[in-house]
């Protein structure tokens, strides 16, 4: 693949892959596109806010890299589907998808949660991600290759009261939704991993009911740490699924308390 603004071939273990990250704007949309631009992917970023994506574009085009803004709601799945459509008239294929859009309510808990809320948060974790991937495995199977990266949860495995019931329920079902895809789409040469990260030091933070501190986020996994993990699984060879990567910090903070508690009983 060449890059048309430097004409220079891209260098890289995804040379003359394309790659479609949602939520790029921010997080782990952001450095997962990043990654994937720098192992030589052209990536597509897709977000509600256009500003961001085209600085992120910028940014990739100093490193050498190469990234198209196609800006969007993914949880409107006519403008999921006219975006797909786009990369397959620009590109004639899709070899990577990072479904990373998500998005949570401060008022989570059943006593506060309203069924707009509800509403808001299972579109944005769950509908945005099936609308993609309704979209992108016609292109897949007719190259018969490619891989979809879903950004689930701990929540997507663990229910808790922290995330609340809505994105619990969503992200439970994102779980399920990407096995379903490897079930049936593995005669077709398509993998669907599933990533269940626990706390990840992004501005969905900012929604919790309880802040966060510096500190506290300092320990917590990083989107760094989710972009390798993102381009690991891109960089694996066609016959390799990794079905689901359950993934948390070392501090992690669902277990601190009963750590110390057994601790202070001496287990």
């Amino acid at each position: 693949m060449t890059d048309e603004r430097a004409g220079q071939p891209l260098a890289g273990p995804l040379a003359g892959k394309i790659a479609w990250v949602t939520g790029a704007g921010s997080g782990i949309g952001e450095a997962a596109a990043l990654a994937l631009a720098g192992a030589g992917a052209r990536v597509v970023l897709t977000g509600r806010r256009r500003e961001p994506l085209q600085e992120l574009a910028a940014r990739i085009a100093a490193a050498g890299g190469a990234a198209e803004v196609e800006a969007g709601d993914v949880t409107d799945a006519a403008r999921v589907g006219a975006i797909v459509a786009w990369i397959g008239e620009r590109f004639g294929r899709l070899d990577v998808l990072v479904s990373n859009a998500g998005s949570n309510v401060r008022e989570r808990r059943w006593d506060a949660l309203s069924p707009q809320g509800a509403q808001e948060v299972i579109a944005a974790n769950l509908s945005s991600a099936f609308y993609a991937s309704l979209a992108v495995l016609p292109l897949m199977r007719a190259q018969g290759d490619g891989v979809l990266i879903h950004t689930a949860s701990w929540a997507g495995r663990f229910v808790s009261p922290v995330s609340g019931p809505a994105y619990t329920a969503a992200k439970h079902a994102v779980v399920a939704m990407s096995h379903s895809i490897n079930m049936e789409e593995c005669v077709n040469g398509i993998r669907s991993t599933v990533l269940c990260p626990a706390e990840v030091a992004t501005p969905i933070l900012d929604k919790r009911p309880v802040p966060v501190t510096p500190e506290d986020r300092a320990r917590m996994l990083q989107p760094d740490d989710m972009a390798a993990l993102i381009l690991f699984v891109a960089t694996r060879p066609g016959h390799v699924c990794l079905n689901e990567v359950v993934i948390s910090p070392t501090w992690n903070r669902g277990y601190v308390p009963d750590a110390r508690l057994g601790s202070r009983l001496g287990a």
